[in-house]
């Protein structure tokens, strides 16, 4: 009863757009509260540091020409400090390019910053959400609703990330070089774009290849030209450094969603958890590679893509799960065809459970360094993740097998 009862949502078009509009409301409320918080009034007074806070420290060293000390981890720790962090520490291991993308933001007060940035990448987010979904639009959004919110809450660039892998999936057939620009800026998360890269190499999409080699080159020029060459070797230690605290679990493995994560979160040593994801990542690329052999459509595999590419990497967060969204989306109109109901009520409850849990399980445990230490408390991201995704794919090859399948093109019927 769960699925039929939320597909009711997509019954009418004057439903759905009540659903989007009411969901979109509450979003760009729950924007304006959060940017009230960020300016430190009312309950926000002596709020403590979240991500965006990291991100506005980063652009103010950018100006102060010394950014390249955010990869210290010391002297970052003091940075975070002197900002009302606390005791609390958060790493900073992005790519020259992300630091290039926040510097503008330093220029207007942390709360109009946060205010800009996660705005424009909500906003951006929305819309190419709302290109691929079409009428399973609202739809997508309810189910999607609490990774949203904690993606929101905490400032990240979840949006911008899941934003420009969904423009991948329009663009990559109909407009390649869009397609390769955006796979390219994922040069700001490398770990999340490995799929689509493996996926264009396959199906031998040589402009998007290309294309996105060209402006990872521009920009690591370009970063060279601003920063000094010494940018790259603060990143380099700190990605080392940033290896140690996965390995020792330093980092809030209840708000990741890696088999890396889970198995940590039950206290299983590092090689082992380690040895399990690569197991993973293997099986997610294997996914794809099947998908093209066995000759699904471009919408499916393309979807799948999606779905495996926040399961290669360790380090994957609940606010990346954005990106499984945007596979979901475009896979909503065949799984409503050929899943069966209590396939549908797991595809639809699970991204819930993982969105809603780790901002749960925050608001109870804190992350203070020395909770972070604590890796009792569990990690479910990973669990769910990764049957999810077994899941879909063996309804994929369930209806392959049973009938021919048409190669449907990557434009939905819009309703």
């Amino acid at each position: 009863m769960f699925a039929k009862t939320l597909e009711t949502i997509e019954s009418s078009a004057p439903k759905r757009a009540l659903y989007a509009r009411v969901i979109l409301a509450a979003l760009a409320i729950g924007l304006v509260l959060r940017t009230i918080w960020f300016a430190r009034w009312g309950m926000g007074h002596d709020r403590g540091l979240v991500d965006f806070d990291a991100f506005y420290i980063v652009a103010q060293r950018v100006w102060l020409g010394d950014v390249d000390q955010v990869y210290q981890f010391l002297k970052l720790f003091d940075m975070q400090r002197e900002a009302g962090g606390g005791d609390s520490f958060m790493p900073w291991t992005y790519p020259p390019q992300f630091d290039l993308l926040l510097a503008p933001f330093a220029l207007v007060p942390a709360s109009v910053a946060y205010f800009l940035f996660t705005g424009a990448t909500l906003g951006f987010y929305i819309v190419v959400l709302r290109s691929i979904a079409f009428s399973h639009f609202a739809l997508a959004l309810v189910i999607l609703f609490p990774a949203i919110e904690i993606t929101l809450a905490c400032g990240q660039n979840g949006f911008l990330t899941a934003g420009l892998l969904g423009l991948v999936c329009l663009f990559i057939d109909k407009r390649p070089t869009v397609a390769g620009f955006a796979l390219g800026l994922m040069v700001v998360k490398p770990h999340l774009a490995i799929a689509f890269a493996v996926y264009s190499l396959l199906t031998r999409r040589w402009v998007v290849v290309m294309t996105a080699a060209a402006v990872v080159l521009a920009s690591s020029l370009l970063c060279t030209a601003v920063f000094g060459v010494k940018i790259w070797a603060g990143f380099l230690q700190s990605v080392h450094d940033s290896s140690i605290f996965l390995q020792r679990a330093y980092y809030p493995l209840f708000r990741m969603i890696s088999i890396y994560a889970g198995l940590r979160s039950l206290e299983l040593p590092a090689a082992v958890a380690l040895l399990a994801q690569v197991a993973v990542a293997v099986s997610a690329l294997g996914i794809i590679a099947i998908a093209l052999y066995r000759g699904f459509p471009a919408r499916w595999c393309l979807g799948l893509t999606a779905m495996v590419s926040v399961s290669i990497s360790p380090y994957a967060y609940d606010y990346d799960f954005l990106i499984f969204g945007m596979g979901l989306a475009l896979l909503l109109p065949e799984l409503q065809k050929f899943a069966r109901e209590g396939e549908r009520a797991v595809i639809y409850a699970a991204p819930m459970i993982i969105g809603a849990y780790g901002n749960l399980r925050s608001t109870q445990v804190g992350t203070s360094l020395t909770e972070l230490e604590r890796t009792d408390v569990l990690s479910i991201g990973g669990f769910a993740l990764v049957p999810l995704i077994a899941l879909i794919f063996m309804a994929m090859l369930r209806e392959s097998k049973s009938e021919t399948v048409p190669h449907l093109s990557m434009k939905a019927e819009q309703a």
